[in-house]
């Protein structure tokens, strides 16, 4: 879908906009997130694209060397931020207050998709925090598009084809050798 031809995404409402891209590894999370920040930039949107761990890290190096305020700046000025992975790697501490923050400052005013594999569920398990996860959720949920991609890893039925195409090639057959 181009989009421009999303209900969701006129200039009218792109300010309401948030994403949650959710669930299973290798359906396409990633590739339709970076889709959606390449037709917004294209648009004339100002994106920007990073992973969970490296805004959290980021943030952490901010507040250490007293750059917290230009940070939060940076990270609310894009139309559209893209958060990558929330959940595939654990996050210290102090990174559910940076992303509770960042997703604070944008709320209601930009757009924001964030993927991961994890459902909301788990997002208090993700941050450490229960009470700073239902809070992010409370202002991401609000207004958004939730969009479940489930099934069979590409990655994987990648690899399975070749390795059945390779056993054709050396058996004459399609059944696993064994």
């Amino acid at each position: 879908m181009r989009l421009g031809h999303h209900p969701h995404l006129t200039r009218q409402d792109r300010t309401q906009l948030l994403q949650s891209v959710a669930f299973t590894p290798g359906t396409g999370k990633t590739h339709l997130s970076v889709g959606l920040a390449r037709a917004a930039a294209h648009a004339g949107y100002r994106t920007y694209f990073t992973t969970a761990a490296d805004l959290a890290a980021r943030c952490h190096r901010a507040a250490l060397e007293g750059r917290w305020a230009t940070t939060m700046r940076f990270f609310a000025g894009p139309t559209l931020l893209v958060i990558d992975e929330l959940g595939y790697l654990p996050l210290p501490a102090e990174a559910a207050s940076a992303l509770f923050q960042v997703v604070s400052q944008r709320y209601l005013k930009t757009s924001i998709v964030i993927t991961t594999n994890r459902g909301v569920g788990a997002w208090g398990d993700i941050l450490g925090d229960t009470t700073v996860a239902a809070a992010m959720l409370d202002r991401l949920l609000h207004r958004s598009v939730v969009i479940n991609l489930d099934g069979e890893s590409y990655r994987l039925r990648d690899h399975h084809a070749a390795a059945d195409s390779l056993r054709r090639a050396t058996t004459g057959t399609r059944q696993p050798i064994h």
